[in-house]
């Protein structure tokens, strides 16, 4: 596994990279280490070596793909539990004069929730 760290002595200014470019491209060419550029004193870019960069995308969209797999995975579980508790009769049927109650209490369940996460900050 890949892993990339900003190293402070990696922070040069445009300007010194833009006269000193050939030595800087052997420097991320030996280390595999990107290196901060700043404008105006300021972070502004990050240069890297092609290879190491693809790396760290491929694993990007690997991680990706793994998070959407253990989406759909809780997701099935989810529906998996709705189905059952519709097979042992635990749910309930609402009807068109009952549904804006329905629609209240989740409303309040979640505005308790969100009052729980905002006094947890």
């Amino acid at each position: 596994m890949l892993y990339v760290m900003i190293n402070l002595e990696n922070i040069h200014s445009l300007t010194d990279f833009k006269r000193n470019a050939k030595d800087y491209v052997e420097q991320l060419k030996d280390t595999k280490n990107p290196l901060v550029l700043t404008i105006n004193g300021e972070a502004a870019l990050v240069v890297h070596e092609a290879h190491v960069f693809q790396e760290m995308m491929n694993r990007h969209r690997l991680i990706e793909q793994e998070l959407h797999n253990l989406k759909l995975e809780i997701l099935r579980d989810e529906i998996n539990i709705g189905v059952e508790q519709i097979e042992k009769g635990e749910f309930t049927t609402y009807t068109t004069e009952s549904l804006p109650t329905l629609a209240k209490q989740i409303k309040d369940r979640a505005r308790h929730k969100k009052s729980i996460k905002d006094s947890t900050k």
